[in-house]
């Protein structure tokens, strides 16, 4: 049966929600630790399990690293971006900024904002919007060597075990190397039993896939930042190829990213989204995922609904 995971998050964070939430499906959900620690979450997380409590239930917990993800600095408050200005990089990290070369396209926030730079410290703005604190960074085509656990994914790494917590997710996974430090930082901390789930969101980490399969418990197809890798009309057969890896290898794998993104501030999602839900289920996904559509939207419960029954839908299809 496919897994049903939302994202926790302050429009799902109390116990009647979660609880509902469960009650149409879901079987687990993702905390993101790029902006808190586990012993800040840890009220969400004790109302997800009284929730699990009231329904009879044990819902898996995924805890999402930092990893070796670009983010941009905090900010005292969102800054507009308009289109044809020119704006200073000062809310790039100064170690990456040195590697900015003019003409390096900058796809912040999971690509909504687009910038070309002139040179190392001022960019032009082609596709514009709103950028607040801590928002995703990409460099379509510059390889960057970051370490692939912070400090801040160590010490929540330790505590992992002690939470509950049933698997990491590991962002922009590159090689083997990056899911063994992690493997490694797990069983440190009485952590065997938790299992790894392989962010791929790079062409590096679609090229290696082979190689990172046997370190991985499942794959993840996070196509946020796997779109912003090239072309976004390329994403689909990426996804199709890294699909059709997995089944071969009998390698479990998640279909993560926009599945129901207008649900984010409507009741009902579009046609396309539920035909994307029953197309990843289609091709084999163990795991299907939303995430701000629970954490932040206004419809959490009802987005589980329709993930979830479509997912069914489409494990009862015959054709």
């Amino acid at each position: 049966m496919v897994e049903i995971y939302g994202t926790l998050g302050p429009a799902c964070a109390s116990v009647d929600t979660l609880e509902a939430m469960l009650r149409e499906g879901m079987t687990g959900v993702r905390l993101n630790l790029s902006h808190v620690t586990l012993p800040e979450a840890a009220p969400m997380v004790e109302a997800l399990q009284e929730a699990g409590r009231r329904c009879g239930v044990s819902p898996k917990l995924l805890i999402d690293m930092q990893g070796p993800e670009l983010r941009i600095a905090a900010l005292p408050a969102p800054i507009e971006l308009r289109e044809g200005e020119t704006v200073p990089l000062d809310f790039v990290p100064a170690p990456i900024r040195e590697k900015i070369a003019a003409g390096q396209e900058l796809l912040l926030d999971d690509g909504k904002l687009l910038l070309r730079a002139i040179d190392g410290e001022h960019a032009e703005v082609l596709r514009g919007g709103i950028l607040a604190s801590r928002k995703s960074i990409a460099l379509p085509g510059l390889a960057l060597r970051l370490p692939p656990l912070t400090e801040s994914d160590r010490r929540n790494l330790a505590l992992a075990k002690d939470y509950g917590v049933t698997g990491v997710m590991q962002p922009f996974v590159r090689c083997r190397e990056d899911l063994d430090a992690l493997r490694e930082a797990l069983n440190g901390h009485g952590g065997e039993a938790i299992r790894i789930f392989a962010k791929i969101e790079n062409r590096e980490g679609v090229a290696r896939l082979s190689e990172l399969m046997p370190a991985a418990d499942e794959i993840v197809i996070a196509r946020g930042d796997l779109g912003n890798s090239g072309p976004l009309w390329e994403l689909p057969a990426l996804q199709k190829r890294i699909a059709s890896a997995c089944r071969r290898a009998e390698k479990p794998f998640m279909v993560v990213t926009q599945m129901l993104a207008s649900m984010e501030r409507n009741p009902v999602p579009t046609r396309a989204e539920v035909n994307d839900i029953f197309n990843a289920v289609l091709d084999g996904a163990a795991s299907v995922m939303v995430t701000g559509e629970t954490a932040v939207g206004a419809w959490p419960v009802e987005t589980i609904r329709y993930l979830t029954r479509t997912a069914r839908e489409a494990e009862g299809y015959h054709n």
